[in-house]
């Protein structure tokens, strides 16, 4: 199926399985990295940029940056 062919609800579940996003964010004054599913459900925070890669990849998903 064609992305153009897609309803919304199948765009927001795409990837779903195997991509995790991973964007940098302020909590308390300090930076960490948030981690999110494809639909952007929230899933873990981490202490540092490649703390957040290794989790991602230990659960067998490709991650994706948000800037």
């Amino acid at each position: 199926m064609a992305i153009r062919d897609m309803s919304i609800d199948q765009l927001q579940k795409l990837g779903m399985p195997s991509v995790a996003y991973v964007k940098p964010v302020k909590l308390n004054g300090m930076t960490g990295y948030s981690i999110h599913a494809a639909d952007g459900t929230p899933m873990a925070m981490a202490a540092d940029r490649d703390l957040a890669i290794a989790a991602v990849l230990e659960n067998e998903m490709h991650p994706t940056w948000v800037h």
